[in-house]
């Protein structure tokens, strides 16, 4: 990447209030453990700007079949949307610039290169701050690289520091395989580091508990990547590092469990009530069940897209849930053969995640969760009705990357992995084996646990007995059904938190072959990625489902792994010639509407 994007993409403009002009960089700053602690807060902070949490919601919640656009705000970032549902997206539509996330990055990357001299400077920071510190900033990096990865696939490593305009550098893309490998060497040993933060070093009441990458934070992110990997490249081994991460994790939580709080050891795990736990990780935040969270005071990026998009507008935002929310089944059982409504009407999430449709006429209802600022703790007749709640300047609502629930899932859905095949004879028939029998029963057992544990905490009590899951109903399921029934928990317990689209990739990377992950799409495919695998039919029926009569176009246009990324910006690519285009796009001095 040529220096003039290089240093637009790292920081837009040098910010002098966030980071000093070079001559106070080099003179009178990085002198005490304060300028150390307000770099460090400062890259926390770009990581709620409007436009990291807008990319947060649209990449994952909008490209996937959990929200679709509202129809009354009108302009630029309609516009924007449209063109994305539509597999329609220019190189110059603002959903596709990368920057903000590589702001983040560069503040990590300035912590990282001027902290440790700090200890020279003031003896109060010490080498277990600048530790502590460095932790943060690594993990927080490769958050933000973790994103990019799923978004865009082939994209720069950076760990330079750009701190002026003056810095020149030729920069090109990496290949994702690459950028994986230096995640996770960077994260073990963050993790096996003395001085991660652990969250028992703070009371469960301070927001730092997980308002700060801990080490539970940093395990988080590693069984997520491990569990990402994994799934591209089909391997036991990833999986079941994944499985290892996840069993710390909750072993943590575990002992970090205070009894007297809300949460209560269900299934042995520290869960709340569902009674309580809207209000627990929404409402009051930072609850013990959480683990990383991006603190906010003024959460526009959230507010704009579920809530309300500008003061004193009508009561909309840009996107509202789907009609995979719009009505409930009877019971639980049948969930189990449903492709469409995502809950039981009997599962109190159903009733904290969306509210009641305007009209009966209405396709679709808005997003309660994190916008309403309590919970429903016992099934009411219907849906509650839509109320502000909360003013549009005072969105203070945090954003969970991590809670416990989530790692819990993921934990399932690897061992689903790793239930295997009974041997076949030459005729391709099954061969009876005890041993692949009892490891398969073993592993689902242990998967239906970890959802029935979620699951069961949000079911209403006086229904629990008669709707809850039964072990019987999922004794004779294969790893396929098995997989559905992992997806669909965390579709429930996960919907509108930015985790479905990856959810969708993993589980569409689990059923294609051919994925050539050393190398980028630009380098493997001929015009709009042909040679490249197909999509896995099955994902693109989910990720579309709730597009209506535009589904079966949609899915047309989808027609192999390059169209599951973004278009690399065409404000970079204009200006770096090694920057490399996904084939799925064209330049948008060339690119035709056809919408």
């Amino acid at each position: 990447m040529c220096a003039a994007a290089a240093v637009c993409m790292m920081s837009s403009c040098l910010d002098t209030i966030i980071l000093p002009e070079d001559k106070t960089v080099d003179e009178d700053f990085w002198k005490t453990k304060g300028d150390v602690s307000s770099m460090v807060n400062a890259a926390y902070a770009a990581m709620t700007a409007e436009d990291v949490m807008t990319r947060l919601v649209v990449w994952s919640g909008f490209r996937s079949d959990e929200l679709v656009q509202t129809s009354t705000p009108t302009g630029t970032i309609p516009d924007a949307l449209e063109e994305m549902g539509a597999v329609n997206m220019q190189t110059t539509n603002t959903f596709a610039q990368w920057g903000s996330i590589y702001n983040v990055i560069n503040r990590c990357n300035i912590v990282l290169d001027r902290a440790e001299a700090v200890m020279l400077e003031d003896p109060n920071y010490t080498q277990s701050d600048y530790e502590s510190d460095r932790c943060q900033m690594l993990a927080l990096r490769s958050l933000c690289y973790f994103y990019l990865v799923r978004n865009y696939r082939d994209v720069p490593y950076i760990t330079e520091a750009y701190m002026n305009s003056s810095q020149n550098t030729q920069l090109e893309q990496s290949t994702p395989a690459y950028i994986i490998d230096q995640l996770i060497e960077t994260l073990e040993e963050v993790a096996a580091n003395g001085n991660c933060l652990r969250s028992n070093s703070f009371t469960v009441n301070e927001w730092r508990r997980v308002g700060w990458f801990t080490r539970d934070g940093v395990m988080s992110l590693l069984a997520d990547i491990y569990l990402w990997r994994a799934s591209v490249m089909h391997s036991e081994s990833d999986y079941q590092k994944c499985v290892s991460y996840c069993d710390k994790i909750i072993e943590s939580k575990r002992e970090q469990h205070v009894r007297g709080r809300n949460e209560v050891e269900l299934k042995a795990y520290p869960l709340a009530d569902g009674n309580q736990s809207y209000y627990d990780i929404f409402s009051a935040q930072n609850a013990e069940e959480s683990i990383f969270e991006l603190q906010s005071t003024a959460n526009s990026g959230l507010c704009k897209y579920y809530f309300k998009y500008g003061t004193n507008t009508s009561t909309e935002g840009f996107l509202k849930a789907s009609n995979i929310f719009l009505t409930a089944l009877s019971t639980q059982t049948s969930l189990v053969t449903s492709s469409q409504s995502v809950f039981a009407q009997q599962d109190l999430r159903y009733y904290n995640a969306v509210y009641k449709p305007k009209t009966t006429s209405d396709d679709y209802t808005h997003v309660r969760k994190m916008v309403a600022q309590s919970g429903i703790s016992n099934k009411p007749s219907d849906l509650e009705t839509r109320t502000e709640g909360r003013t549009f300047a005072n969105f203070n609502q945090n954003y969970i990357i991590y809670r416990l629930t989530d790692v819990m899932l993921m934990k399932a859905e690897a061992e689903v992995q790793l239930m295997r095949d009974l041997p076949t004879d030459a005729d391709g028939n099954a061969i009876a084996d005890e041993a692949v029998t009892q490891w398969n029963d073993s592993l689902r057992q242990d998967v239906y646990n970890i959802v029935e544990a979620v699951n069961s905490r949000s079911i209403n009590q006086a229904d629990l007995s008669s709707v809850g899951l039964k072990y019987t109903t999922y004794s004779g399921f294969g790893r396929q059904q098995m997989e559905t029934f992992v997806m669909r928990e965390r579709l429930r317990e996960l919907c509108f938190e930015g985790k479905r689209w990856y959810d969708l990739l993993r589980y569409n990377y689990r059923h294609i072959d051919g994925v050539q992950y050393n190398s980028i799409l630009a380098d493997l495919a001929g015009e709009d990625g042909a040679g490249l695998p197909d999509i896995f039919e099955d994902m693109l029926m989910l990720a579309t489902r709730s597009r209506g009569t535009d589904a079966s176009a949609i899915r047309a246009k989808m027609q192999n792994e390059a169209y599951l990324y973004l278009p690399i910006p065409n404000s970079d690519t204009n200006v770096c010639p090694l920057l490399k285009q996904n084939p799925a796009y064209k330049e948008t001095n060339t690119y035709e509407k056809t919408y």
